[in-house]
């Protein structure tokens, strides 16, 4: 069962709920780091990133395109890796619930529309509420921001890379995918999501 969308769209939390109430398997936020060891800067230069850069303030201070460029090339180099792992899983003959980086066109090739959840955010929520909770990783950006030389502008910044990679355009394509798709809202709750996914997918 994969859930693939925008930020701040619940995909985490579903995912690692759904796993947890039918005794699945739980490959969240990126689950491919198991393969992490193996990669180079060569043929993943993206996935390197964190090996490559010059300190952690340049990692928040790189312009929405740049920022943007990386998030796009990440998930080109995590499908593969991503694949690979679900198909090491499969032996565990237990459900899998995915929070994916593989692309809509990938995924129409690999999944059928009942295992397959499109789960959106308004552009405007995920930037506003992006470090509204609890995760370590966001918590972490947060700090870096904060200890920036300014971070009235490494915050202003950031925003407008949240909001390139969560632009108009990428909400409109994973709403025109073809797949099942769930919008949060201001009215969206744990319960409802879990319910909704719960009978799209016939678990």
């Amino acid at each position: 069962m994969r859930a693939a969308g925008t930020a701040y769209a619940g995909k985490s939390t579903a995912v690692k709920l759904l796993a947890e109430k039918f005794g699945g398997i739980c490959c969240g936020e990126n689950y491919h780091d198991v393969f992490m060891k193996h990669i180079d800067k060569e043929h993943q230069p993206c996935l390197s990133y964190f090996d490559t850069m010059k300190d952690w303030q340049e990692f928040i201070s790189r312009t929405p395109d740049e920022y943007a460029a990386w998030i796009d090339g990440c998930a080109r180099e995590a499908e593969s890796l991503e694949i690979i792992r679900l198909l090491q899983l499969i032996p565990e003959e237990k459900l899998i619930f995915v929070d994916t980086n593989i692309s809509v066109k990938s995924l129409r090739e690999i999944s059928d529309f009942d295992h397959t959840a499109v789960m959106l955010c308004p552009q405007s929520m995920s930037v506003d509420r992006f470090f509204d909770r609890d995760d370590p990783e966001k918590q972490f950006i947060l700090s870096l921001i904060n200890q920036a030389e300014n971070p009235e502008r490494a915050m202003a910044n950031y925003r407008k890379c949240l909001e390139r990679i969560n632009s108009k355009e990428v909400y409109d394509a994973f709403a025109d995918s073809g797949f099942y798709t769930l919008v949060r809202d201001e009215n969206s709750t744990i319960e409802k999501t879990l319910g909704a996914l719960t009978e799209h997918f016939g678990l």
